[in-house]
């Protein structure tokens, strides 16, 4: 009973974590990347933030390997010791760290409210590639989910280009260049997600050993880009130009989505998932009413609703009847 009781606790606990985490990340990115000051260079914050998830998930594994020798032996069992499956796991580290980096781009251009509402798009590119990767196969309810999630977008894209939906700090902003970044960012997202999730339960390597891995395959290609996109203004100003504790908390934000996304998925269902990322919408449409101005017109209301309604209804099962046997004895 107390194990249960525990479970159920976790579960709980990881969906407000993820709701307060997805939330409060939109509406912390926009803000980094509209108020005063000097501007940090995003490619480092990615960069950061793969730093900091590698070394919170090595110490998750030391805790479960009980030690320092039982961390040593599982990253030489799992990692040194299969480098084809480590190599395979550079493709959607690769794919992510592309998709992070977009996703400044568009927290520079969108509001938090449109950029959250847009990004839920990354179901319907993860149930494209769950169909075409892993054969799976959808519902009805599911199909219907993903022509609603098409729609709601639609209309909150609208909404957003009328001139009712204009927020404090958009001068010098492209509203379609943070469009087009939080649609490939979505596309990105959907793949490397599915392909994670085959490599993941294509082996017996814990999902912490994997985000190591995605980690160790991340932080030379994000050290790479930094100098591809940034180095003259790295080498003039420095590689934290920019950086204070704000910029600090956004890395350790960032870092740690990925992880609570890990301890949901193994505690709480889809419905509940559901729940807590419709929750998220509605805050960050809030904080941003509050905190940036944002005029929330009838046609972004419209359109938010249909985004939250297909996030249960894709996640929602029906239960299969249960027929009684005993009708067919004779």
């Amino acid at each position: 009973m107390k194990k249960a009781d525990t479970a159920n606790t976790l579960k709980y606990v990881s969906l407000l974590t993820l709701t307060l985490q997805n939330a409060v990340l939109g509406l912390s990115m926009r803000h980094a990347r509209t108020r005063e000051g000097d501007m940090f260079f995003s490619s480092t914050a990615v960069l950061m933030s793969e730093i900091v998830k590698l070394v919170t998930c090595l110490g998750i594994v030391y805790v479960e390997a009980g030690g320092i020798r039982g961390l040593i032996n599982t990253i030489d069992q799992q990692i040194i010791k299969q480098p084809i499956d480590t190599l395979k796991v550079c493709v959607p580290s690769f794919v992510y760290l592309i998709q992070n980096n977009l996703l400044y781009v568009s927290a520079s251009h969108l509001d938090a409210a449109t950029y959250q509402v847009t990004y839920q798009l990354k179901i319907l590119t993860t149930a494209m590639f769950s169909v075409f990767i892993l054969r799976r196969s959808l519902l009805k309810t599911q199909w219907l989910s993903l022509l609603t999630l098409i729609i709601g977008v639609v209309l909150v894209q609208l909404a957003q280009s009328s001139e009712h939906s204009n927020s404090k700090n958009a001068e010098g902003q492209n509203k379609f260049i943070g469009s087009m970044a939080a649609l490939t960012a979505c596309a990105l997202s959907g793949f490397a997600g599915v392909y994670f999730e085959k490599i993941l339960k294509g082996s017996d390597v814990t999902v912490w050993m994997r985000n190591v891995q995605l980690s160790l395959c991340s932080i030379p290609l994000g050290w790479l880009s930094c100098y591809l996109y940034d180095g003259q203004l790295i080498s003039e100003k420095g590689f934290f130009f920019g950086y204070d504790k704000f910029v600090n908390y956004l890395i350790v934000l960032q870092a740690g989505g990925g992880l609570i996304v890990a301890v949901v998925v193994k505690y709480a269902d889809n419905i509940l998932k559901g729940f807590a990322t419709s929750l998220a919408i509605v805050i960050s449409c809030i904080g941003s009413i509050y905190l940036f101005g944002f005029v929330l017109s009838f046609q972004f209301v419209i359109g938010a609703g249909f985004v939250i309604f297909s996030i249960f209804l894709y996640g929602y099962q029906p239960k299969k009847p249960v027929v009684d046997v005993t009708e067919y004895k004779v």
